[in-house]
């Protein structure tokens, strides 16, 4: 490269181009900029239609206000926008659209045509443009509102399709977007087109705990809780499923400020804190909240695809968030329990029992005793209980995994052992699912059960497009799905691990896991997050009552294994020791 290069200035078309790469990512960038230009323009319905996922074309059809057709050939042009008006205060945006950038990055990057018609007009005006360049203008037929029609979306931007996903990937990603808008507006309704076939349908609702249920699923209408608190500068509106609805990822929580769907990480986490005491610690609660944030505290002008804002003291509204949030979930029914494995008070993290690292717990003081039984025997068990251990089974021991003699199990969750003189708690679902996990990596799929009565299921939009997207995951999973009916499915089989197989409700958990590509505590690749997503939905659960036979064969399984498996595939641990010396101090036992 030559050192004294002269400056010069680019083409008009490279800058427009390389402008439309900050904002158009993906179809679904499209299908975010022109419904949120629907919402603007006071649109009560919006209905979107695509082919193949939008890389071949997109359709965003409006009842809005409509464009007068003197101004078509302006709203393509970069920073004309008649969201800002003159005077405009740039510290208080009430709009989504307002930078007057989409339209022209879209038509930068696309063959674009805009057809509108305002409610005083009896024909509706419209225009083409190719690569950025008007090509004509015309007249012709429909209702009030706007018609934004993309088609061969890249064409002159090769290199930015080849880092595209599928088409069945990229629908996920459109359906996804389309959730979260109807999320940030649910009055407005929102429907979906693919190849001709309806493929989601969101009604316009007055309540956001209907919307929630028909973009989170049918669980959650009925798993929910409402929160409701204002403070000063802010309000906070939404719904949050139970702790039990909890996710792997953080994506089943959407939030929206002033309107504007957002992504937020730290009012994602003031969520999180709030749910603390009840969700283990690789878990994220999931629902939708509304926030409305003083204007002039909401900075929108930070990314150019409008997705993150910035908020002015924005620690007071992480505050008051997760106060609202935790106000609500401890007034929620029969939300007073606090699950094995959450990280409350009284739970133990594994470290402390095991082994060497767990040596420095301090001895227990007498005085503290009912707390250290608090400590071991989690509020949350309901029923201890011993399995029948005669004979006992006994699994022999391995390189690195020590023999045992099962003994029992603690609240249908943890094996009891012994190994000599220590005692051994074994996670029966960590346990499963690292022998799950390497039996799919090893056969690449794992074994089915049929179902002797087919089971009838409800998928939400965004699991259906997650289930046509991942096909071939779902089939090595060992769930077999057809169709039935509009928004139905049939499941035929299920997931079998020597005899136990898979409930059919995994599935729905299972498509939310693929859809934000597999467990992301997985440090390894795409292929490995989705078999650890398999193997975890396939599993044994907690809760699930089992026989000694079954755990022996289980740990038997895991010991055949390398001695590397010796944690789950998102770093659980399998087996917890507790050493004889360590019990010897919790009992105050003379000469520990």
């Amino acid at each position: 490269m030559n050192a004294r290069a002269p400056i010069r200035r680019l083409d008009p078309d490279l800058v427009g181009r390389i402008a439309a790469g900050e904002v158009i990512e993906r179809p679904a960038s499209v299908v975010k900029e022109l419904v949120e230009n629907c919402f603007d323009a006071g649109a009560t319905r919006v209905t979107v239609r695509v082919e193949e996922a939008g890389l071949r074309r997109i359709e965003v059809a409006d009842d809005g206000a409509g464009i007068v057709p003197e101004e078509l050939p302006l709203a393509l042009e970069r920073h004309a926008t008649s969201k800002l008006p003159e005077g405009t205060d740039l510290s208080a945006i009430a709009t989504l659209g307002f930078r007057g950038e989409a339209l022209a990055s879209i038509a930068a990057v696309a063959h674009v045509t805009l057809l509108s018609r305002v409610p005083e007009s009896d024909v509706a005006s419209g225009v083409e443009v190719e690569g950025g360049t008007l090509s004509r203008s015309f007249e012709g037929a429909r209702a009030p509102g706007t018609t934004v029609t993309v088609a061969d979306l890249f064409f002159n931007l090769p290199a930015r399709r080849k880092f595209l996903r599928s088409p069945a990937a990229e629908q996920v990603e459109i359906t996804t977007v389309l959730g979260r808008l109807h999320l940030a507006h649910p009055e407005v309704a929102l429907t979906l087109e693919s190849q001709g076939v309806e493929v989601a349908r969101y009604p316009g609702t007055s309540s956001l705990r209907e919307a929630a249920g028909r973009v989170l699923g049918r669980e959650f209408s009925e798993q929910s809780f409402a929160v409701h608190a204002r403070t000063p500068g802010v309000a906070v509106e939404g719904w949050l499923g139970r702790p039990p609805l909890s996710r792997s990822t953080s994506g089943g929580l959407y939030l929206s400020i002033n309107g504007r769907a957002v992504l937020s990480r730290a009012l994602n986490q003031a969520v999180r804190v709030a749910f603390a005491d009840y969700l283990p610690r690789a878990r994220y609660p999931l629902g939708a909240l509304q926030l409305e944030i003083d204007l002039s505290r909401v900075d929108v002008n930070v990314h150019p695809s409008k997705r993150e804002v910035r908020i002015a003291r924005e620690s007071e509204v992480a505050d008051a968030l997760r106060e609202a949030v935790r106000r609500a979930l401890l007034a929620a029914p029969q939300e007073a329990e606090r699950p094995v494995g959450a990280t409350g008070a009284f739970a133990m993290p594994p470290a402390e029992l095991d082994g060497g690292a767990g040596d420095s717990m301090p001895a227990a003081e007498p005085s503290a005793e009912p707390e250290l039984v608090s400590a071991v025997f989690a509020p949350a068990v309901r029923q201890t209980y011993l399995v029948e251990s005669a004979p006992l089974r006994r699994v022999a021991g391995s390189a690195r995994h020590p023999p045992l003699t099962l003994l029992g199990c603690l609240g249908a969750l943890y094996w009891v052992a012994s190994s000599g003189e220590d005692g051994v708690l074994v996670d029966q679902h960590a346990a499963s699912e690292r022998v799950l996990y390497e039996e799919l990596r090893v056969k690449g799929r794992l074994a089915r059960q049929e179902l002797v009565s087919p089971s009838a299921l409800r998928l939400s939009a965004r699991q259906v497009a997650t289930l046509r997207a991942e096909t071939a995951a779902v089939a090595a999973s060992g769930f077999v799905v057809e169709p039935f009916g509009p928004d139905a499915w049939r499941v035929h089989a299920v997931p079998s691990y020597r005899g136990r197989r898979a409930p059919v409700e995994e599935l729905p958990r299972l498509l939310d896991e693929l859809a934000e590509g597999g467990r992301p505590s997985v440090p390894d690749g795409l292929a490995e997050r989705v078999a650890a997503s398999i193997a975890c939905h396939a599993a044994v659960r907690g809760g699930d009552v089992i026989s000694s036979e079954e755990m022996g064969r289980v740990l038997e399984a895991l010991y055949a294994l390398s001695d590397a498996a010796f944690a789950c595939p998102h770093g659980r641990p399998i087996l917890v020791r507790l050493p004889r010396r360590r019990l010897d101090r919790w009992f105050g036992r003379s000469g520990a």
